[in-house]
């Protein structure tokens, strides 16, 4: 039996008050906590816990925020005997999730993960000037489908096939026209829904090109270490180790598709991982992981109850 593989959540898990049960209960969370306000120079810990959301939402926060939450599990954990290296076979994140997952397994330190979100959340949100850009989740339908929809949709301008979420559920990302032409496109070929996301920017397309060059500046900068484990990486849906290929495949990332139902698969088909843990904030891996394999067992680590439950069952 595969071990299994810990999962680390991505934009949008984040709200008001995350990480607050863990800062109440375990000295371990408040210090990592208190490690992300010094890297980052600002007091991210109080626009956690007591927002405002509009402020939390910001890319250049919540990106770090939610890494925060989730190494604040991993902490806990870590000081009650479980590790990545000896709990999980694999580690992988949704997007900015994947960097939490490194941070996890050793690749980046949590201040210059910390500091990796904030430029990238940065860089994202300026690449495109607010309200040029919009990203759709077109529900119900193939792949196929949806890269022709958005291959049609384009007309000269970006619409790209941004998130693979689970089957019948992926986001497309663009240019503002292109994207609305995409979300009446699928209407007329029977998506269940089309409709236009709460995002401040259209993250993982062509216009994010900017932000990419900003990523490979930035993550040529910081020491990197082999992970504990393998990642499995957004953009190529299978492990990776090594240093170099981390980095590379990170900057691919932020213009690249986050092929989330291949990653997923690959755990439960190519790997034999049967159970998966989403450490952080929210449960919205976990429920995506049912639709992606009806066989896998996922559960949520994001509270201090849930990280007792896990240690109880770990025996």
């Amino acid at each position: 039996m595969s071990k299994p593989a810990f999962t680390f959540p991505g934009q949008g898990s984040q709200a008001v008050g995350m990480g607050r049960d863990l800062a109440d209960n375990f000295v371990e969370a408040r210090e990592v906590f208190a490690e992300v306000d010094d890297a980052l120079g600002l007091k991210l810990s109080a626009i956690m816990f007591e927002g405002p959301e509009d402020t939390l939402r910001l890319t250049e926060n919540a990106q770090p925020a939610l890494m925060a939450t989730s190494m604040a599990v991993i902490r806990v954990l870590e000081a009650r005997g479980v590790t990545v290296a000896g709990a999980a076979s694999y580690v992988a994140g949704h997007s900015l999730g994947e960097y939490s997952a490194l941070c996890a397994a050793g690749t980046f330190s949590l201040s210059d993960t910390a500091r990796l979100l904030q430029i990238r959340g940065r860089a994202m949100q300026q690449a495109v000037p607010v309200g040029q850009g919009a990203m759709a989740a077109l529900l119900g339908l193939e792949m196929d489908d949806v890269k022709a929809i958005a291959a049609e949709a384009a007309q000269g301008e970006v619409c790209d096939v941004a998130n693979d979420n689970s089957p019948g559920q992926v986001v497309v990302s663009g240019n503002l026209a292109a994207i609305e032409r995409a979300i009446e496109l699928a209407k007329g070929k029977g998506a269940k829904r089309a409709l236009a996301l709460p995002v401040s920017a259209p993250f993982h397309c062509a216009l994010m090109a900017p932000a990419a060059e900003a990523m490979r500046e930035a993550l040529a900068a910081v020491e990197m270490k082999a992970p504990v484990v393998p990642v499995v990486s957004n953009v190529l849906a299978r492990p990776i180790s090594d240093p170099g290929e981390i980095r590379n495949r990170l900057v691919e990332q932020v213009t690249g598709m986050v092929r989330w139902t291949e990653s997923v698969s690959w755990l439960a088909k190519d790997a034999g991982v049967s159970e998966l843990y989403e450490l952080g904030t929210g449960k919205v891996l976990t429920g995506l992981a049912k639709r992606i394999d009806p066989g896998l067992t996922a559960q949520a680590v994001g509270t201090a109850e849930d990280i007792e439950a896990l240690i109880a069952a770990r025996g």
